[in-house]
């Protein structure tokens, strides 16, 4: 940033209530409502500050249905700034503990809430709700990536985000998709509770995912491709926002009661894709039998018959 930047960044920043906006914000997107809730302020006043903050590009915003939301970015410049300039307060500072109270319960009802109304509950207690069984996910994910470098990661129908806890710690940088705005406010919460607060949710449909092309080092798909209505076009997408050389992760029932994916068709479209299989391991739970597999992106594509 230039030196006009950085003054009005500093400018921006040098404001008690600015300055804990700005902390709120770095651990995970916030709503004006919730960031009203937590600092005891009306919401006028909140909302000129939070216009001040992303007109010094200190925080991001974007909209979600009928809510906005503001993050600190997770990378560049301004984002160094903001971690810079937070490591400076006291962390004992009677002020930040009662935000990081009043923050915490924000979250725990955004998760209780959501969770109250999710009509789709695919992977949000795991893929059987045993905790036996997340240990053999979490432990066949893990391998298979083994020291793959995640760089920026994107979970394509994120669910309960399992995948952005399971390699968000791993990544620079994390994005959550999911089509079900109720969902992503309870995974928001677990998310971001979590501490994960480089990952971020946004509301999407994977076939039209909202990002340019190469965009990600590593893209995965969470049981979500058996119950897809155009698997082909999904992967597709996913392609399209994957860099040269990205990993693509799937992990999928391929027996059990519920959707099956087609492993045979899966394999036809990713090599039409020019993306090569590296390594698929199963996973046994206690009701269904899952594979995890891992593949390459940019090699050559089949020619056209």
């Amino acid at each position: 940033m230039d030196s006009c930047e950085l003054i009005r960044a500093l400018k921006a920043a040098g404001e008690p209530s600015r300055l804990r906006m700005l902390r709120l914000c770095r651990s995970g997107e916030l709503t004006v409502g919730e960031i009203t809730r937590i600092l005891g302020q009306s919401q006028p006043r909140v909302s000129r500050h939070l216009k001040v903050l992303c007109e010094a590009n200190l925080l991001e915003r974007f909209r979600e249905r009928h809510s906005v939301y503001y993050r600190v970015a997770a990378r560049g410049p301004f984002a160094d700034l903001v971690a810079d300039l937070l490591s400076a307060v006291e962390p004992n500072d009677d002020g930040v503990a009662r935000d990081i109270a009043i923050h915490r319960r924000v979250l725990e009802e955004r998760m209780s809430q959501a969770g109250a109304g999710v009509e789709r509950n695919r992977n949000w207690a795991g893929a059987s709700g045993s905790v036996a069984d997340e240990g053999r996910i979490r432990w066949t994910v893990l391998n298979l990536m083994a020291d793959t470098p995640v760089g920026k990661l994107l979970d394509i129908g994120t669910g309960s985000g399992r995948m952005l806890r399971l390699l968000g710690r791993r990544a620079e940088e994390a994005v959550g998709l999911d089509i079900s705005a109720r969902v992503l406010a309870g995974t928001r919460g677990s998310v971001h509770g979590a501490g994960l607060s480089h990952c971020t949710l946004r509301h999407g449909d994977m076939y039209a995912l909202p990002f340019d092309a190469g965009s990600f080092d590593t893209v995965a798909f969470d049981e979500v491709l058996s119950e897809a209505e155009d698997t082909a076009g999904a992967l597709a997408e996913a392609a399209r926002v994957a860099r040269p050389g990205a990993r693509m992760l799937i992990i999928d029932s391929v027996d059990g009661t519920g959707p099956i994916l087609d492993t045979e068709r899966l394999s036809g479209h990713l090599t039409g894709l020019g993306i090569e299989p590296l390594r698929s391991v199963p996973v046994r739970l206690s009701a269904s039998t899952l594979v995890a597999m891992l593949f390459r992106t940019g090699v050559a594509r089949r020619p056209a018959a």
